[in-house]
């Protein structure tokens, strides 16, 4: 490794001048009405290529214990922590033909998790399992999701290409009746939304798009009955082809390189490049990662949440871009561990930040040939402004003949579509197939997509409570008005680069909650102080941020370039705390969360008879 030069102040005065500009070169009017929202994202754009169509049945009209409202890792994690606390009839509602979420969705040429897979993949030591990579293909990790579900019979309930429309409060009853776009009417005594954070395909509102006489279709719904191959390339139906992409973030980085082996000439149409470092994938055997202990995976993936979350370490056992650019983190995620007053933090931190993106720019001057196409491959931003990607590919793939990059920056994106080609800058670019690698709206789904809603006690609606006053719960899970109702995300919880930990975590807690509610005969909701309580430590203790998104280049981070203002969206003291916070929660005041049933024996209410409650949290 060379030795990092960190820059001058003339320097830094420099680079501030050159974001500046970089960032003016691509700020559009329209923010992020540039893109299409989830249900414009219909037809083609967003039908299972997968499942070959939703299986006739009938809308089902019974009674379960708990629905869970998602089948990707949160929601998997949530049933099979809820079977592990004794809870038999847990159902499943998602949308896709089986489980995985993004990574049922996510089949594209060249898809791998940017995460270690030893870290990433959940319940590895529950299972038994040992990933082969380092970074783990789609499929390996669609695998495991599936593995899961079966280890603990998540399939038996389940009902696949169905999405629920609302979730609505039965009073009397005390239960949720769950309505389906399928016609289903069903109960449950509880709920758990698990939708996730990347489940909405997002697509740019180009003009024209509709009169492209090519092909076209999203990532997320790779179409291999045109390409041909599947997700290890291969794909002969590309040969002598024009393909376009859009899109070059982490999806655009690992799929062009798979395209540039396979079609006759790629077409890469930027607006502003990624951070793009080293991968270094390879094979792993268990002795690499100590998988003959008891726990491994539990202690690895552990190492890994202190790493990136700026706690001590005695040793990093993952040891990889991610953990080796831990200290830049701190923008990324709500909270990190600081020393020293602020001033000096923040001058400390962006020499480092400048430091490691003269680093990925120098890595671009040496992996292209061409200097005008590696200038333009250059990210003139600070690190935390996008979510880094790494890949060994995906530069090189500029130096082959077939490959062109075409900026957009200066015509603020693509400027239409035409029934032939796209134009750039007056430029048409004739094709045969557009490929949109534009990524998911992130965070926009479930109840706050709009696409599901949630009626409370005395018909009160969430979303509607939450854009007269802002979202309200307790630790990011249960609000009060709405009984039994527990969500998983990101919302007022904790963040991490590594989800699938905090969202196991999540399921560990929401299956305890479910499991002292049943002990005690009890409704779970919090009063409204403790509602307050929770929102006034948010809002008090957490980071400021807001100035260094607002001059960050656009993006899904910022609002395209708006800012992403301060407030009470994350615990602030990092996922570490945060998980630590919740057990001693659990262990001494979960019963603030619990309220008497009115209606104990209404008809409908009483769980399975099977229910065998643990208290094992």
């Amino acid at each position: 490794m060379t030795t990092r030069q960190d820059p001058s102040p003339q320097e830094l005065a420099r680079l501030r001048e050159r974001y500046r500009q970089e960032r003016e070169r691509r700020i559009r009017p329209d923010g992020a009405s540039q893109y299409r929202g989830a249900d414009a994202a219909s037809g083609h754009w967003a039908a299972d290529p997968w499942a070959g169509g939703p299986a006739e049945r009938e809308p089902v009209r019974d009674t379960v214990d708990v629905a869970v409202v998602g089948g990707g890792f949160g929601g998997i994690l949530a049933g099979a922590r809820l079977r592990g606390q004794g809870v038999e009839r847990v159902r499943i509602v998602d949308k896709g033909g089986d489980f995985g979420g993004t990574w049922y969705w996510n089949r594209y040429p060249g898809v791998h998790c940017d995460i270690e897979s030893h870290v990433y993949l959940p319940m590895l030591d529950e299972t038994g399992y040992v990933p082969e990579w380092k970074y783990a293909p789609g499929e390996e990790i669609r695998r495991h999701a599936v593995r899961i579900a079966e280890r603990f019979g998540l399939h038996d309930e389940a009902l696949f290409s169905t999405e629920v429309t609302s979730l609505t409060w039965d009073e009397d009853a005390e239960v949720w009746i769950v309505a389906t776009d399928r016609g289903d009417a069903f109960r449950a005594t509880y709920v758990v939304t698990a939708t996730g954070t990347l489940s909405e395909p997002k697509l740019p509102a180009l003009p024209g798009v509709e009169t492209f006489a090519g092909h076209t279709f999203h990532t997320s719904r790779w179409d291999y009955a045109y390409t041909g191959g599947g997700p290890d390339g291969g794909m002969t139906g590309l040969a002598g082809k024009r393909v376009g992409v859009v899109g070059t973030g982490a999806t655009g980085v690992q799929v062009v390189p798979m395209l540039a082996e396979d079609a006759g000439h790629v077409y890469v149409f930027q607006r502003t490049p990624s951070t793009v470092d080293v991968r270094g994938n390879r094979r792993t055997a268990a002795e690499d990662v100590g998988a003959g202990r008891d726990g491994w995976a539990r202690e690895r993936r552990e190492n890994f949440l202190r790493v990136v979350s700026g706690e001590p370490v005695e040793q990093d056992l993952v040891a990889d871009r991610w953990t080796q650019s831990a200290a830049l983190l701190e923008k990324l995620l709500p909270s990190f561990r600081r020393q020293g007053d602020r001033g000096a933090f923040e001058a400390a931190y962006e020499v480092a930040d400048a430091a490691k993106m003269n680093e990925i720019r120098a890595r671009v001057e040496q992996a292209v040939a061409d200097p005008d196409t590696a200038e333009k491959l250059k990210p003139w931003y600070r690190y935390a402004c996008k979510r880094p990607t790494f890949s060994d590919l995906y530069y090189p793939a500029f130096n082959r003949d077939n490959v062109t990059l075409v900026d957009t920056a200066d015509t603020h994106g693509i400027e239409r579509v035409t029934a032939s080609g796209v134009v750039v800058g007056g430029q048409e670019y004739a094709l045969d197939c557009l490929v949109f690698a534009t990524g998911f709206s992130v965070g926009v789904s479930g109840i706050l997509s709009g696409r599901l809603a949630v009626q409370g006690r005395g018909g009160a609606q969430l979303l509607h409570l939450w854009a007269a006053q802002g979202p309200r719960t307790l630790h990011g899970f249960t609000s009060h008005g709405f009984p039994n109702l527990l969500q998983m995300g990101s919302l007022q919880n904790a963040a991490g680069v590594n989800f699938t930990h905090v969202l196991d975590e999540q399921a560990v807690h929401a299956a305890a909650l479910v499991a002292a509610a049943e002990a005690e005969g009890a409704l779970i909701e919090p009063p409204r102080e403790a509602e307050d309580d929770w929102l006034a430590l948010l809002a008090k203790e957490g980071p400021d941020h807001e100035w260094f998104h607002a001059e960050c280049t656009p993006g899904y981070y910022n609002r395209e370039g708006k800012g992403r203002p301060n407030g009470p969206s994350a615990y602030p003291h990092g996922a570490v705390a945060f998980h630590e916070l919740l057990r001693r929660w659990r262990e001494e005041s979960l019963g603030q969360v619990l309220r008497p049933r009115t209606s104990p024996s209404a008809p409908g209410t009483p769980l399975t008879p099977q229910v065998r409650v643990r208290r094992t949290w």
